[in-house]
């Protein structure tokens, strides 16, 4: 059972409910974050309890009480009906409009990150993404610029006005980059790393949470909660290939799992055609495919020299190829979503 409090509801309300709930024998976990308190509260070892849920509804403060099926709770529909929207920067992930989310994988220097911004807000982008902090498979790949990196995020920010969505692989990263992102990033590597979960869950920027390379449909979900349980509501699940036995790509992207999550759950979904395919050959077919199938947005990497890039050059789109495929995919979701 989950009770959810007021927006306005008193501390005072709130230690009335966790109060009610512990006498009547009853686990209860506090959400600690910006948004509005819930209370998570079963019974241990399924003991019996005389506490009613009119008990519950009667006490000053309580907005409603919810029932929930799924292993995954406040993603889901049950919990929420109406599609969440997640406004980065003005830019809407989720309702009738496709968001892109383009950039380099990694950002290697302003030059470099100047180019390719200006070009993107030509094409018509409002959403840069860029990596400073990178996980790499191999320890010997190139890491990003890291801490040294910040200074450009504001510096492109400034003189370009475009929004950033942007990598945080720890929670030390995750602390440095919330006052200069827009949009924070949790890769498919930490999808299941709960303690930066948890801090993405206090923080009051949106979240683009990635899908592991091997997760289900339940785990992402499941990740979603918690940074959803810490009271931010801003998350975006995003789509980007699975490990399969499938070698003519770098991975499969999943597209059935869009419209899924779409009836499932009330969040925006993104897919990242770059990371599923591995080929900036195929990107664009995908790309176009993502923004048939549903998703609320698209995310692409682009290069203005992709041959030299430090980091995944095989599968960034020259500044050309973006400018060509950006209108095709916005004609597609029209076309989707038209009648």
């Amino acid at each position: 059972m989950l009770i959810l409090m007021k927006a306005k509801a008193t501390p005072l309300q709130v230690e009335a409910v966790a109060r009610l709930v512990i006498e009547a024998g009853l686990n209860v976990e506090k959400s600690n974050g910006s948004g509005p308190v819930m209370f998570s509260v079963h019974a241990p070892h399924s003991t019996p309890t005389k506490l009613t849920e009119e008990e519950v509804r009667k006490l000053p403060g309580v907005d409603r009480i919810a029932h929930i099926r799924t292993a995954y709770k406040l993603s889901s529909r049950e919990f929420q009906q109406a599609d969440t929207v997640v406004s980065v920067g003005g830019v809407k992930i989720g309702g009738k409009s496709l968001a892109v989310i383009a950039g380099p994988c990694s950002f290697e220097s302003i030059e470099q990150g100047l180019e390719i911004a200006r070009a993107l807000k030509k094409a018509g982008v409002s959403l840069m993404r860029g990596g400073i902090f990178k996980p790499r498979t191999s320890p010997f790949s190139f890491q990003g610029l890291r801490d040294k990196g910040i200074s450009l995020l504001d510096e492109i920010r400034e003189q370009t006005g475009l929004c950033f969505v942007t990598e945080a692989v720890d929670e030390r990263s995750f602390d440095l980059l919330e006052d200069h992102a827009d949009m924070l990033q949790i890769g498919a590597r930490n999808m299941q790393n709960f303690e930066l979960l948890r801090r993405a869950g206090r923080s009051r920027k949106p979240v683009l949470l990635k899908r592991g390379m091997s997760a289900t449909l339940d785990e992402l979900l499941m990740a979603a909660d918690y940074i959803l349980a810490g009271g931010n509501r801003q998350v975006v699940l995003c789509e980007r290939g699975i490990k399969s036995f499938a070698h003519h790509l770098r991975h499969t992207l999943d597209l059935g799992i869009v419209p899924v999550l779409k009836n499932v759950s009330h969040l925006p979904v993104v897919v990242d055609p770059s990371h599923g395919t591995g080929d900036a050959r195929y990107v664009g077919p995908m790309a176009l495919a993502a923004a048939a199938s549903g998703a609320d947005g698209v995310m692409l990497e682009v290069h203005n020299d992709p041959a030299h890039a430090l980091s995944d050059g095989a599968q960034a789109l020259d500044l050309k190829s973006f400018a060509q495929l950006a209108p095709r995919m916005q004609a597609v979701f029209k076309a989707a979503h038209s009648g």
